[in-house]
């Protein structure tokens, strides 16, 4: 079972996207290889659901993060030794001979590069094996989560013959016959070996970029606890994109796991969610978050509703389109996993009486979920003085204060329901009816 996201909810917290503006993945992706980058997008599309494996993923991180490492090799050896180890074939050592003493020949005859490529990714190869004995040896030093990785590539750096090979001055003259039998160890007998060192060289490059993103951004890195504990606790927790984004505080629990958020327009609700959102899903993936601290309990998926758009192709209005998005995550909780599930502005695509109805309903409906975290956020604040019966749902609201006749957002969320009703003032403030007079 793998945990569900759906494309609407990517797109809402922004997560993916290399060259999407303000996406979280572009803020971690400072790797500087191409293999690292694949695996970077393989962590983010693949988010954990065992709290054991998120925690030592996240310890990984941390690691790297405390070392405070370099990335010692140059991205430029790395790919074209990983080039170099792609055009591998299955040969035994005499052909792999005469295959190198033919591409020499050809190259003093005619303009054939192959063999000055073959040279050039050897060379890479043997460099990048070098260096990677260095970090190697200093990691396995190190008492930590990554010593056990660690000594299995100083098992293979350590085999005699690779150990020759390293040995090797490659910018000397070497023989064909060197050069074949290096070539032959590196892509036939040692060819699952020298896969794992890129493969290890591809996490050392994403471990040290994370680990640094991390220091930069003063993240922390989240708790992970069994999904039937069905909490989140995290406290100045901000907006990773967003510099000098304010923090706030969240605490949800088995008893207490519905969330009614209220304020004005542009009081910062929508933000607070994504905040949440997107915190939830980094932690899922071992990644660091923009908090002081936080723990939560594994969920299965992720759910949000937070910028709704008609779909014309489909024919659906605004509000129909809101609709169906209740119903799929109706669907999705009620199959009894543990989700996170957040409803930004009900129903807005109708009118104020069906939008308090429906609200009311849909709050109340999802409320008697006990495996999933909710939070649901509107407007209309007469929704919430009807739930305050309700034990498991807690009220917070972001405030609008007024400063010199104008709005203020402070973006500190508070206990309760909003009083706010500043849109009569806006609309003065900005010379509406004045205009329609004239």
């Amino acid at each position: 079972m793998s945990f569900i996201i759906d494309r609407q909810s990517q797109e809402e917290l922004n997560l993916m996207g290399k060259f999407r503006q303000g996406s979280v993945y572009s803020l971690f992706n400072l790797v500087k290889t191409r293999s690292g980058e694949q695996l970077l997008d393989q962590l983010f599309k693949m988010p954990l659901m065992d709290e054991k494996l998120i925690n030592q993923r996240a310890a990984v991180f941390q690691f790297f993060q405390q070392q405070k490492l370099q990335f010692p090799f140059d991205p430029q050896q790395v790919q074209l030794m990983q080039e170099y180890v792609d055009a591998a074939g299955d040969k035994g050592p005499l052909y792999t001979l005469i295959n190198i003493l033919v591409k020499k020949t050809l190259s003093g005859l005619t303009r054939d590069e192959r063999y000055k490529a073959l040279i050039q990714g050897l060379q890479a190869s043997i460099v990048c094996l070098q260096k990677c004995q260095g970090i190697v040896e200093l990691l396995y030093q190190q008492q930590g989560p990554y010593r056990q990785r660690a000594a299995e590539i100083k098992s293979i750096l350590d085999n005699p013959k690779m150990k020759a090979l390293t040995d090797t001055d490659i910018y000397s003259g070497i023989s064909v016959k060197k050069i074949a039998g290096s070539d032959h160890l590196l892509k036939n007998k040692f060819i699952q070996q020298v896969r794992t060192v890129l493969q290890f060289i591809a996490e050392l490059d994403v471990n040290i970029c994370v680990g640094n993103v991390a220091a930069s951004g003063q993240f922390t890195w989240a708790t992970a606890l069994p999904r039937q504990s069905n909490m989140l606790k995290a406290t100045d927790l901000r907006h990773p994109c967003i510099s000098g984004a304010i923090g706030n505080d969240i605490s949800m629990q088995q008893h207490s796991n519905v969330i009614f958020l209220t304020g004005a327009n542009m009081a910062g609700k929508s933000t607070w969610m994504k905040t949440i959102g997107i915190s939830m899903y980094l932690a899922h993936i071992g990644f660091p978050i923009a908090a002081a601290s936080m723990e939560f309990s594994v969920r299965e998926g992720i759910y949000s509703s937070i910028n709704v758009a008609d779909n014309i192709a489909l024919g659906y209005s605004h509000f129909y389109a809101e609709v169906v998005r209740v119903k799929n995550a109706a669907d999705a909780t009620a199959t009894g996993r543990h989700l996170l599930l957040m409803f930004d502005e009900l129903f807005k695509g109708t009118n104020v009486k069906d939008a308090y109805d429906g609200t009311l309903a849909v709050t109340e409906a999802f409320a008697e979920y006990q495996n999933c975290l909710f939070i649901v956020s509107t407007h209309i604040i007469e929704v919430g003085e009807a739930l305050k019966s309700r034990k498991n749902i807690s009220f917070h609201f972001m405030p609008t204060v007024l400063v010199q006749g104008g709005p203020r957002y402070t973006y500190r969320l508070k206990e309760g329901i909003t009083e706010d009703r500043q849109g009569m003032m806006i609309i003065r403030n900005e010379g509406i009816l004045e205009l329609i007079g004239h």
